[in-house]
Order: structure tokens, then sequence, then C-alpha cells
């Protein structure tokens, strides 16, 4: 519990101080300001992976309370002097070992009662990794970690049901507008391979000749002098990601758009 609790109270001389300070200042509603800092705030990290042809989330288990033994995002409590994007990777190198990972804020969740220690407002970060070249390892008070297939999940801790819910649905706007379904695929990757990451985001089926026209449209693969090896068929070309050219593309206007018919 001391992990859980050392946010909620500033130290008794911060407060006096704060309260000699504030003493003549009110908040809009006449509330003295220093009545508003008695309450936490937390990050939360939806790590999505991408494996075997399914999208995967990696979970902590809980090894401090509350929620000791289930299943949970990698999240904990933001510090005093923290600037909360510094915090959040923070979080998620102690608990996970993760870091230097792409990590996008994308939802605040401060419903009244969803922290049984007291008041505390999470802020959600959803990241992307290649889970092959990634070994997450369950340090702190996480005692194990596991990637999930997000459509097989356990249940979990606090809120974070909702909140991996919304950040799968911000995942699926995204992909759709912004190149970063990339950031879940091997450097070189076949056509094939791509179309199954986005019908596997997406949940849907996409008609093939559609999608390979509409992506190669954009100008932002690399058709390399190679193809895959040690495959029973026929060896597909191998593309990568341009990009340098996407950052260009962006600059003259360029809008990234795999709005395409499904099969």
């Amino acid at each position: 519990m001391r992990e859980h609790s050392r946010i909620f109270e500033v130290t008794k001389l911060q407060l006096q101080l704060m309260n000699k300070k504030n003493k003549y200042f009110l908040s809009e509603n006449n509330i003295p300001f220093q009545d508003f800092f008695h309450f936490g705030l937390s990050a939360d990290c939806a790590v999505f992976g991408y494996h075997n042809g399914e999208v995967r989330v990696l979970l902590i288990e809980r090894d401090a309370e509350p929620f000791k033994g289930l299943w949970a995002l990698p999240g904990d409590l933001v510090g005093l002097h923290e600037d909360l994007d510094e915090a959040a990777e923070k979080i998620l190198k102690n608990l996970t070992g993760l870091e230097n990972i792409f990590m996008e804020q994308f939802h605040s969740f401060a419903a009244v009662d969803r922290h049984p220690a007291g008041r505390v407002t999470t802020v959600g970060y959803y990241s992307l990794v290649k889970s092959d070249n990634h070994e997450p390892a369950a340090s702190s008070w996480a005692k194990s970690t596991q990637w999930f297939n997000i459509n097989n999940l356990p249940k979990l801790a606090f809120d974070h049901e909702c909140i991996l819910d919304k950040g799968i649905r911000t995942l699926q706007r995204r992909v759709l507008y912004r190149p970063v379904g990339f950031e879940l695929l091997p450097e070189k990757f076949t056509l094939a391979e791509l179309q199954d990451l986005y019908e596997a985001l997406l949940g849907t089926s996409f008609d093939k000749p559609n999608f390979r026209k509409k992506i190669l449209s954009m100008d932002l693969l690399v058709q390399l002098k190679e193809v895959q090896t040690n495959v029973s068929h026929r060896p597909a070309k191998l593309f990568k990601f341009d990009e340098t050219r996407y950052r260009q593309l962006r600059k003259e206007g360029f809008a990234f758009d795999l709005s395409v018919k499904s099969a």
C-alpha cells in the first residue's frame, strides 16, 4: 500500500507553504486552491504487439494491493515532480523492462471511484512494438508479464477493461489515417503480411487487389530486391516502409488513408 499512498497527500510542510501562498486565491466555484491537491495522477500503458496473425497486448500480474494477483495494464502513480510523458516511460520500463518504443496518449479516465485508495485520474497511453524483438521482464511490484490476444483476455484490475477497450478503438481509428501499423511489422515484409496485419487490427477482411492498389498508390513502400526464404510456396517480394518519404509527403499535404472496401 505504501507504493500507492505516496501521491495522495503532500507533506505537511508543503501543504503549509501552499496554504500560506494561496490563502487569498479561490477557484471559480469559491473553493480554496489547496482543497484540490488531494488526489493522484497515474499513467497506464496499453502495449500492443503482433505475432502469428494475432494482435496482442502486454499485461502484468500484480504483486501488490489493491487487486494483488490480477492482471493489469502496466501503470503506476505519477510523482509530484515528474513530467507525465517521462513518468509513463519510466513506469513502463520499471514494470516490464521496455524502453525507447513508440508511445502516445489517447485518453484520460477520471471516474470518481475508479481507484479503491482514493481519487485518481489516469492517462492512457498506447504503445506499438514488434513483439518478436522485445522480451518483457517483470520487475518492481509486477510478478510476471504475458502477452494476451486482445480477443481473449483475463479479468483485469481497476477499470483496465474500459481503458484497454478505448485503446483498441483508438488504435483502429489511427491505423486507417496514420501509418502507425508499420511499427508492428518486421523491417522487411510482404504485401500479404501487411494486409494480414491490418485485417487483424480492424477485425475485417479486405479485397486483395483493392488493398494492394491502395497501399502501393501511396508511394510509401520500397520494393526490395529480395524475396521470402524458407517458404513452401512461391516466394513473395519483400517491401519496407519509407519513413523519410512519408515525412516529405506530409510536408506537401499528403494524408495517409487506408480506408478501402472490405472483401
